[in-house]
């Protein structure tokens, strides 16, 4: 390919403005590709795509029910936005069930190029079973690709799925800068809860709210889930019934409006139980703020029991625990702003993703 300027391609069913982890993150990518002077373009089936920043936008999108990203000829589209950019790699980045994504890694196959497939999902044991059968009839684990997925969780799920599949691990990345050196800003003794996510069932917010409801303690308890999403309602129904108006639902927030947020936190809880990295409990540990997750998640990769917050499928009682123990709470906060979780950065991030293209 000597004489030809080379490029790198991300495949991804969905992308800003959508909202999610892979949206975030292939954006966040194709971003920090391009400040280092790479030439990238993103190929996506949504159909309302927002151009890239320093990156092309390529939209491969028919009108389908609800705006799905699918596509009934994604191959052959694929294969004409491909060929000429001449990549010198194609990252794919699936979820659970991603067809367009898939039909991303067998075009750049069937063109002989470098491939790899990033898995931004925890797969549970009903996907885990489809592709256990896929592999069977259109063999996917022994094709010549690499995979990896973003937490050290979600790539035991991948093995779980097919044992003995080689699964390297691209964690998700931030700019630490953003979040670092936010000024605390605290007006009063109430301990502050907060929490930041899609507010969709899998994400589990339900579960938050009745642990928050199951807290008993002295000290003064306030709440913010910020989000949004198809459960608003109905948590916004269990707020009003249960008389907890001390919990807080202000919707969508943008970067500027979570900075804000948790410098006024002093607790930081991830319900998800099937959370395959975490991104907003990630920007609240650098921000310094304590994490409580559940163990077996991507949220282990960057915080430890008792260090940078707690591991717990108690929810209620890790939440009383930090609550009642102001010197604990302190301690952890302090150890989450003096330190920065570094294999998280983009330059951490890119140098993970250039190795699983040189395994190829």
């Amino acid at each position: 390919m000597t004489g030809v300027h080379l490029s790198i391609i991300h495949v991804t069913d969905c992308f800003l403005p959508r909202l999610g982890g892979i949206e975030v993150q292939v954006a966040g990518l194709a971003g920090a590709q391009a400040l280092c002077g790479e030439e990238v373009h993103v190929v996506t089936a949504t159909r309302l795509a927002a151009p890239g920043d320093g990156y092309s936008v390529h939209r491969i999108a028919v009108r389908a029910p609800w705006d799905l990203p699918v596509h009934p000829r994604a191959g052959s589209h694929l294969d004409r936005v491909i060929v000429p950019l001449a990549p010198s790699a194609v990252y794919v980045h699936v979820g659970a069930i991603s067809p367009f994504a898939w039909s991303g890694v067998r075009s750049a196959l069937r063109l002989g190029l470098p491939t790899v497939v990033v898995v931004h999902s925890m797969w549970d044991p009903v996907v885990q079973w489809c592709y256990r059968v896929l592999d069977r009839f259109a063999p996917w684990s022994s094709a010549p690709l690499t995979l990896a997925a973003v937490s050290r969780a979600a790539a035991d799920r991948m093995r779980e799925a097919v044992p003995g599949i080689s699964v390297g691990v691209v964690p998700n990345g931030i700019t630490p800068s953003w979040w670092r050196g936010i000024p605390t800003q605290r007006q009063d003794d109430v301990v502050h809860v907060v929490s930041v996510g899609r507010l969709a069932a899998r994400k589990e917010p339900m579960a938050l709210l009745k642990a928050l409801r199951a807290v008993r303690v002295d000290v003064p308890l306030r709440a913010t889930l910020a989000g949004a999403g198809p459960e608003m309602a109905v948590l916004r129904r269990y707020v009003e019934r249960h008389g907890m108006g001390w919990v807080g639902l202000p919707g969508r927030l943008d970067r500027q409006g979570v900075g804000r947020l948790l410098a006024g936190a002093d607790v930081f809880v991830n319900p998800a139980g099937q959370e395959a990295f975490g991104l907003a409990a990630l920007e609240a540990r650098t921000a310094g703020v304590p994490v409580i997750a559940r163990p077996r998640t991507g949220v282990a990769d960057f915080v430890r029991d008792g260090v940078e917050g707690l591991l717990t499928d108690d929810l209620a009682a890790g939440i009383t625990r930090l609550v009642v123990q102001r010197e604990e709470r302190f301690r952890i906060a302090e150890h989450n702003r003096a330190t920065e979780p570094t294999h998280c950065t983009w330059p951490r991030v890119l140098e993970a993703l250039r190795s699983c293209s040189a395994r190829v």
